[in-house]
């Protein structure tokens, strides 16, 4: 019975926390990775902007720490109790204010770890235990191997973290083929607009590849302009003639509603409002704090005032103009301060190739077809993370048994819901 799941510390369960290295070794342009504490995402490892070490230093930043399969990353700090578990086959050093806490199978099933330290228990543990900061709250190594959790039998925990697990991996699934889509509408885009592969192969006598109405788009030759060499009858222009963007517009926290609206902000999407301020399909860019990011929005959306939004398309195709400001370097136009801006009508005078609508199109309709097979992987893993979400306290808890969850991983999960 649920009432007769025993409660203990974790060093009664025999979960050993070990300490990172209290130092950050130098970065290198290739290496092993250095996970620090903004590669904690949702349970899982994000090294898409993760710091790069050398082979020496990880070799001699992991003596102490060492990640292996199954153990769980905890931030002490700035984000304290947020974790993330180690996959297979990742070899990488732990960053400061990182521990990682490894079951050794006794008590708990290691698997099962990761799930355990994402419940109301676990929570309820950290703001027992929090050291509130003036500028960062934090946790002590010495009180984490005191949580106490309740700790349901192995059996149980094998089942749940078999449960979660197969949920968590249709998620992460459904992410890496949206990586692939996104990736493959990239590389579509630098062949053609920046790269010009099919003007090349058709001034060099070579077949493009593409199918005849297709490689027709393509002049066979090149002509001067202020960017160099582009396609003859293309046009050297500047960002403002090709699309106009605009300043998002406010909206504190305490003004916002219920809604479906998405609102979107210099890092992404924030959470939802109850009204709109601009039109699908949408493209938001990081004006200030966060710039250089891209947003395609395929509903009508609120753009807050941390970004820029294009409020005029001016005839050209919404997915060219999205892989256009990819290729944009914001960088170049930040003023370089504490929190970096940009000026919009600094950044309007970019200076971009611009080919005619029918290229721009067919273009938008190749890249239509992933980005819509992307919208729909999108919401097939917001309702596996709703119930991942839903079902982790339950099972965890013991509210909700194992057997009575049979029937929904046969017929829902094995047909892939």
């Amino acid at each position: 019975m649920v009432g007769e799941w025993p409660t203990m510390t974790l060093r009664e369960a025999n979960v050993t926390l070990i300490d990172c290295d209290h130092r950050t070794p130098p970065a290198a342009e290739a290496g092993y990775p250095y996970v620090a504490i903004p590669q904690l995402r949702a349970g899982r490892i994000d090294l898409s902007a993760v710091r790069r070490i050398s082979r020496d230093h990880y070799i001699e930043w992991t003596r102490k720490a060492k990640p292996s399969p199954s153990d769980v990353v905890l931030s002490r700090r700035c984000n304290p109790g947020e974790t993330a578990v180690v996959p297979t086959g990742l070899e990488f050093a732990l960053g400061q204010n990182l521990v990682l806490l490894r079951a050794d199978g006794t008590k708990v099933y290691p698997p099962f770890l990761r799930w355990l330290m994402r419940g109301p228990e676990w929570w309820w543990q950290v703001s027992k235990f929090i050291n509130v900061g003036a500028v960062f709250d934090s946790l002590k190594c010495a009180d984490v191997p005191n949580f106490e959790l309740r700790i349901p039998p192995l059996r149980e925990q094998r089942a749940i973290a078999h449960i979660l697990g197969t949920l968590d991996d249709k998620v992460e699934l459904n992410r890496r083929m949206n990586d692939t889509l996104e990736a493959m509408a990239r590389a579509l885009f630098n062949s053609w607009f920046v790269d010009f592969d099919p003007v090349r192969a058709k001034a060099e006598g070579r077949d493009s590849g593409l199918p005849k109405s297709v490689a027709d788009l393509f002049p066979g030759s090149f002509e001067d302009s202020e960017l160099g060499g582009i396609p003859k009858g293309w046009k050297a222009s500047r960002l403002g003639e090709v699309l106009e963007l605009k300043r998002g517009y406010d909206l504190p926290s305490v003004q916002r509603r219920p809604g479906t609206v998405p609102i979107v902000s210099s890092s992404g999407f924030s959470g939802t409002h109850d009204e709109e301020k601009a039109q699908a399909p949408g493209i938001v860019t990081g004006r200030y704090g966060t710039i250089g990011t891209v947003f395609f929005v395929r509903e009508n959306f609120w753009p807050l005032n941390t970004t820029l939004y294009v409020r005029d398309f001016k005839g050209t195709n919404a997915l060219f103009a999205y892989h256009l400001l990819q290729s944009v370097d914001f960088e170049k136009f930040s003023d370089k301060g504490a929190v970096p801006g940009i000026n919009r009508n600094h950044l309007h005078e970019e200076r971009v190739v611009s080919p005619p609508p029918a290229v721009q199109d067919r273009f938008g309709k190749l890249a239509g077809t992933w980005f819509d097979r992307k919208a729909n992987s999108e919401k097939q893993a917001a309702t596996l993370s709703c119930m991942r979400e839903a079902l982790l306290p339950k099972l965890i808890s013991g509210e909700l048994r194992v057997p009575s969850l049979r029937n929904l991983m046969m017929s829902g999960l094995g047909s892939g819901v």
